[in-house]
């Protein structure tokens, strides 16, 4: 068994596979830190939970996009699970060629992304994660990474109306019956929700535009991106496996 790991600024996420299909998987904050030996009690009490047993996990890989936890994860891995993960980076072998101006400053979360997204529904393809932050990237139909957008997350900008201003309460996110909202809770949720339906199609229109690829598929995957997939028709597929799908393929192209 292969245990992936998707370290995100607010969660990881970690899924454990038995071939090609997932068997397992479960989340644990990321902004907490952890010692090595605290990760390695954790996530083997979350494998156990899940009926996964720590002997029999092959391989781990990583991709994060949070620094400060790598040295304690990965030395977690070594020690508690005996294997020595293998990192989203460069130099790693993922059939995405990045042509940015900067292919080095595209985080790993969107390279795992991209894979995903084009080995599981080709090119040219349109990937949107709904994470802390939404992130729009274009994957032609060569397999090249080839332009990003990044927006806040609707959580942050939730967080930026309640921290921010004096009166305004914390809320639930989610969409209201209608827009015309008549009192604060709901006229806080119909402006971030409409809000962030409004942007994504907004945006997924405006690439289409300027690639002249009018027939371009529309992926979404992230904790919020299924509130928003189910407002629109402008987003052909909501994956929320996605991203530990991409991770295991990377894994697969690189198994020795």
């Amino acid at each position: 068994m292969i245990l992936v790991i998707d370290v995100g600024n607010t969660n990881m996420t970690f899924g454990v596979y038995d071939g090609d299909e997932m068997k397992a998987s479960f989340r644990m904050m990321s902004k907490t830190a952890h010692t090595s030996d605290e990760y390695g009690v954790l996530i083997t009490q979350l494998l156990e939970t899940n009926n996964v047993k720590k002997e029999d996990i092959e391989g781990t890989i990583i991709a994060s996009v949070v620094p400060a936890v790598m040295h304690s994860l990965t030395s977690a891995m070594v020690k508690y699970l005996d294997t020595k993960p293998l990192v989203v980076g460069p130099g790693i072998k993922t059939g995405i060629k990045v042509i940015t101006e900067d292919p080095r400053a595209i985080g790993a979360d969107r390279i795992v992304d991209a894979v995903g997204a084009y080995e599981k529904y080709g090119g040219p393809i349109l990937v949107i994660d709904f994470g802390t932050a939404t992130t729009y990237d274009y994957v032609t139909e060569k397999g090249e990474f080839a332009a990003g957008i990044t927006a806040p997350g609707i959580r942050i900008s939730s967080e930026a109306l309640w921290t921010r201003t004096a009166k305004l309460p914390e809320i639930e996110i989610k969409k209201p019956k209608s827009i015309l909202a008549q009192e604060t809770i709901t006229s806080m949720q119909a402006g971030l929700m409409f809000g962030q339906i409004g942007a994504t199609e907004y945006i997924i229109e405006k690439v289409k535009e300027e690639t002249g690829v009018k027939d371009m598929k529309v992926v979404a995957t992230g904790g919020l991106g299924r509130i928003i997939s189910d407002e629109t028709d402008k987003i052909d597929v909501y994956d929320a496996a996605l991203t530990l799908d991409g991770l295991k393929l990377i894994y697969d192209k690189n198994r020795k």
